[in-house]
Formats: structure tokens, C-alpha cells, sequence
């Protein structure tokens, strides 16, 4: 990734947004009187949709895509005897009225400018036809994943697709995943047929993710809409969904989309998979023993053009050196800090992984299981570090860790660098140097620093999403032999389900896909009595509130709506969140 690209787009989204009329606190605001009238304003009010991943990343600990890890089987809550949100996440229970209110904010926030955008858009005159509909594209894409995002995580949201000020109230939810589905769909038919990789999403992504929304909706509601529905573990996709507009959106045309994207787009497979993740960057790749000697490269190394980028990323979140305290911290990978080594112990310990919270440690059950079903998988060291291998690593640092586990993810973790004879918290320091010229709070701040890519959406995955629409072994193998596996003969379901779970482990999927599967509740007991540390002492993995199929078969996963959002009159609570879903400690 081009840092200097980055930054300055960053700097540029600060400044246009204070003359943008694009805010709207809650879906009870949004504020219209002013549109873009040219070409200049219509780039201004599309940074500003853009803006609202930054935004989200300020509160990672209330996005959906923490949620999705916390609430998987594949990970526990952790952090310290204080982070009851974090354990909460887990197991599926409550912590305070508004738990995550702050994302369901900041997602409609986005949803309005996208809005605001949208219904602008057709009244610029001075726009080409190949700018309004690259634009319009674009908008389309962000107000569908937003969406997106909010029906995964509190199910029937209020759709929100005109700016407003009347609260929005919730409708039918085969609706809501209408115009997500058609939202995509129209991108994909919007956005000219270019790879891009200069930040912005492209046709291809709007492929890739409208496969990911069609495998969750179909597989999801797939028996009703009812929480008997969605808890059932009987699954047979749906093949086709009515879209608002009164067409039909069928497996064949998602399906022929997919092929579009793997035959056309562009992306592709790095050659190794270890160079995915920041650990082999320059700074760090030879003083680490997993990777020193190896020839291993960070696919980001050096990049200073943008035909550098990543093959293998499609959409990620941006980070850059302008976060500080009187900014926005969502400038900075804050999903990165959380997901940091707890303990705040010397970095010669955990090198080459940094200090955070300690959210998210790895489930017991993973591990086990992976190596029951692969147990030559690189993937598996790839993506888990067994503190075990760390020589100087100390288990109960921190005296207060909850759920500590000897295992720890390495994709999303902050990865420090050796300096000489000292450490620095993280390898950003010593790859882009000290603040780049600019003020703010970078400089070997551990909870600043994190700035490395965020990728939401990579090509392996939709290999994967092919092979599963479509019922062969052609993606399937390529993501083996990239791993350096051996090929599967025939396609079946739990190979599937296999790969997915090993190839994409710790990037924010597993949860939606042992829900739209129906085997999140069986899968999620796994995780009952597997060993952990609780304040540094030994113990057990124990059930809360009834335990963890219980309170997914209460819930269906949903999360609870925020009480400040029904007390506004548009939603209401979902089933499972009365007084019997209150965590109240470990």
C-alpha cells in the first residue's frame, strides 16, 4: 500500500468533510439543504461515505466485524476482568443498555451520506456518464455493505435508502435483504469492468460481495423468518430472491458474477501465504524465528506505486499516520491494539507481536480440531502463535486476563520491530519513520502506530464462494495448493466448510458462516471446558446464562438493539435479551 497515497487522501477526507453537509447522528437526522452541485463536491461527498470505516474503526470494540470474531467459536472474549463487553461478545450476553449503540450510529451515519450522494448524483450536470455511474456505484456498494452489516448483527434493521428526517421505522425483513442484494447487484453493473487499487472498491468487489450477502441471506432465512427459522439446523439454501425493483435475483446470475470476478478481475493468489500477514514485513521477517531464512516478503513491502497493491486484496479499511486523540483514533488500526498481547510485558517477550487489550484470544477447540482435520496444514502456524514457542513469553502478565488461552491470532495483531538493541512497539515506525513530517501522536505510541491494512474481503474467499455456489473443487484447490495441500477429489459440503474455517480464520467470516450453515449452536458448545488461564491461575472455559447454544438458539446471534434506538420508536427488541441475558462477570 502507498502510505504518502493514503495519507494525504486522509488529510483531504478531514478537510472536505467540515464543508460537506453529510452528518446525521442517528437515523432520526439527516440533513439535506445542501447537495454537491459539480464534480469536485460529488468526490468530496463519496470520501465522506468512504470515511464511515474510519469512523467505525474509532470503536472497534462495538463494530460488527469484532463482534463476528468474539462471538465465534474460533475465538473467546478475553481482556481483563474490567472488559465484560469483550466476554459479554462471547457469550452472547448483555452488558449495559447500549452496548454497541455506537456502531448502529456511525453504520446509519455512513448509510446518510450515501443517501445524500445518491439522490445527488442525477442532478449534477456537469458530470460524464462514466463519472455519475462509477460514482453512483460506488455509494451503492458502501450503503449495501453498511446495511449489511447492521442486518448481520441485529437482524431486522429499519432500511434506509432516501435521506430523512422522520424516524425510520423497521418493515419487512425479506425487504431489507432486497435492496442489500439489488444494492450489489447494481454495482456490479455500474462500475466499469477496471481493477482498482487505489483505495476505492471496483466491479469485482461488488461481485465478491454480493455473493457473501447472497450465501448468508439465502442460507440464513432459508427455513422462514422466524427465530424457529433461523435456528433450525436444517439447511437448503434459497435459489432465488425478489428484489424490490420487481426483477429476480437467481444462484445462476450471483454464480455467473463470481466467474466474472475469478476469470476477469485481475486478482489473485499470492504465492505464499505467510507474505499475507504484516509478521514478514522488512522490519521484522529475519529476527522472528517462524520466518527468518525463508525468503518471505509482505506483499505491502515498500510499495510506493499502486500497481504494487496487494493481488489478493479486494476491499480493506485504510489506515494512516493522522490518528491522534484530537482527530479521529480510526485513522489508526485500532482493531490491531485490541487484538494485541495482554500482559504489558517487555516486547523481547512477545516479539514480534505487539501490546494490546488481549481481545479475541484463540479457542482451544480450533487448534484441536484443525489439526484433527489437517494436520499438514501450514495455515495453522501461519495463522496461530502458540506462546509456548515464545522463549520469553510469560502467561498471566497481566494479573486480571480473562479467558486466556496459549494461543494468540497473528493476522490482525500489532507486529513490532527490533532497532538496534531495542524494540519499538510497532514495525510502522521503522518502515514509514516517525510522524512523516506531519503532527499528530505517531511515533512509537502502541495505540497509535498500527496503520497496516485492514483487508475485509480477499480474493481466496471468493474462490471459496465459487466453489460453494457453484458445488465443484476448482476454487477449493486452488486455496489447497497455495497452502500446499493436496487437491480433494470431490466437492462436498464439509470440505467446504473445512477450508473456509482454515483459510480464513481471524478475518471476521467464520461467524455469519456457522449461522447461514445452521451449525452455530453445536459448533459454538465446542468451546465449553476447553482450558483457560483466569488471572494467571488455570482453569476452565465455563457456560454463562444457560451457555453458549443456549443463548444462540435465544438469539439466533442477533445482538441486542440498542434501548436508545426503541426508545426512538423505530425497532424493536430482538428475542433472547430480557433480564436472563445479563452478564454480570466472569
Amino acid at each position: 500500500m502507498n502510505k504518502l497515497l493514503y495519507l494525504l487522501s486522509a488529510a483531504t477526507v478531514s478537510l472536505t468533510l467540515a464543508s460537506c453537509s453529510l452528518d446525521a447522528d442517528d437515523i432520526t437526522e439527516a440533513t439535506t439543504d445542501k447537495f454537491p452541485t459539480k464534480e469536485e463536491d460529488a468526490t468530496a461527498s463519496l470520501a465522506g461515505v468512504y470515511n464511515n470505516l474510519n469512523q467505525v474503526a474509532a470503536t472497534p470494540q462495538e463494530s460488527f466485524l469484532y463482534v463476528s470474531m468474539l462471538a465465534s467459536d474460533d475465538n473467546l472474549g478475553g481482556g481483563g476482568t474490567n472488559d465484560k463487553l469483550m466476554q459479554a461478545e462471547d457469550l452472547l450476553c448483555n452488558y449495559n443498555q447500549n452496548m454497541t449503540e455506537q456502531f448502529y450510529k456511525d453504520r446509519y451515519q455512513g448509510i446518510s451520506r450515501a443517501n445524500i450522494l445518491i439522490e445527488a448524483l442525477p442532478k449534477i450536470s456537469s458530470l460524464s456518464d462514466d463519472v455519475r455511474n462509477t460514482d453512483l456505484g460506488e455509494a451503492l456498494f458502501l450503503r449495501a455493505f453498511y446495511h449489511y452489516e447492521l442486518a448481520s448483527m441485529y437482524g431486522n434493521v429499519p432500511l434506509m435508502t432516501s435521506a430523512t428526517g422522520k424516524v425510520v421505522k423497521q418493515g419487512d425483513v425479506k425487504t431489507l435483504w432486497g435492496q442489500i442484494l439489488q444494492d450489489f447487484y447494481q454495482a456490479t453493473q455500474l462500475l466499469p469492468a477496471k481493477r482498482r487499487n487505489d483505495g476505492h472498491v471496483d466491479k469485482y468487489t461488488a461481485e465478491g460481495m454480493l455473493a457473501r450477502a447472497w450465501l448468508f441471506y439465502t442460507g440464513m432465512y432459508c427455513n422462514g423468518t422466524e427465530l424457529k427459522d433461523l435456528v433450525s439446523t436444517t439447511y437448503n439454501p434459497l435459489t432465488e430472491v425478489d428484489l424490490p425493483d420487481g426483477t429476480k435475483l437467481t444462484k445462476k446470475m450471483v454464480s455467473d458474477l463470481v466467474d466474472d470476478c475469478v476469470n476477469k478481475s485481475g486478482y489473485s493468489l499470492v504465492s505464499d501465504y505467510r507474505n499475507l500477514w504484516a509478521y514478514t514485513n522488512r522490519c521484522t521477517v529475519e529476527d522472528y524465528d517462524y520466518t527468518k531464512g525463508k525468503g518471505l516478503k509482505w506483499v505491502e513491502n515498500d510499495q510506493t506505486q499502486a500497481s504494487d497493491s496487494n493481488p489478493e486484496s479486494m476491499f480493506a479499511i485504510k489506515f494512516n499516520k493522522l490518528a491522534s486523540w484530537s482527530t479521529t483514533i480510526g485513522y489508526a488500526n485500532g482493531y490491531a491494539l485490541h487484538f494485541g498481547m495482554r500482559g504489558g510485558q517487555d516486547y523481547a517477550n512477545t516479539f514480534p507481536f505487539g501490546q494490546g487489550w488481549g481481545a479475541g484470544p484463540v479457542a482451544p477447540n480450533l487448534v484441536k480440531e484443525w489439526k484433527a482435520d489437517e494436520p499438514n496444514d501450514m495455515r495453522l502456524e501461519a495463522s496461530i502463535q502458540d506462546v509456548n514457542k515464545l522463549p520469553a513469553y510469560k502467561k498471566g502478565g497481566w494479573a486480571d486476563f480473562v479467558q486466556e488461552t496459549d494461543y494468540y491470532e497473528k493476522k490482525i495483531s500489532p507486529i513490532s520491530a527490533k532497532d538496534g538493541n531495542k524494540y519499538v512497539c510497532c514495525f510502522e515506525d521503522l518502515m514509514y519513520g516517525d510522524k512523516g513530517g506531519l503532527s499528530g501522536g505517531y511515533g512509537n505510541n502502541m495505540q497509535l502506530d498500527n496503520i497496516h491494512d485492514l483487508v475485509l474481503l480477499r480474493f481466496a474467499d471468493v474462490l471459496l464462494m465459487q466453489s460453494e455456489l457453484e458445488e465443484n473443487v476448482s476454487g477449493i484447490n486452488k486455496v489447497r495448493a497455495r497452502a500446499g495441500l493436496a487437491p480433494i477429489a470431490s466437492y462436498s459440503l464439509k470440505a467446504l466448510q473445512n477450508e473456509r474455517r482454515h483459510e480464513l480464520a481471524f478475518e471476521g467470516v467464520r461467524w455469519n458462516d456457522i449461522r447461514r450453515w445452521h451449525i452455530a449452536a453445536q459448533a459454538l458448545e465446542a468451546q465449553n471446558n476447553q482450558p483457560v488461564y483466569y488471572c494467571g491461575k488455570e482453569a476452565k472455559n465455563t457456560a454463562h446464562n444457560g451457555g453458549y447454544a443456549a443463548r444462540y438458539n435465544a438469539t439466533a446471534g442477533f445482538f441486542k438493539m440498542p434501548e436508545n434506538q426503541i426508545s426512538l420508536g423505530g425497532v424493536e427488541q430482538n428475542p433472547g435479551w430480557d433480564n436472563s441475558s445479563e452478564y454480570q462477570g466472569w
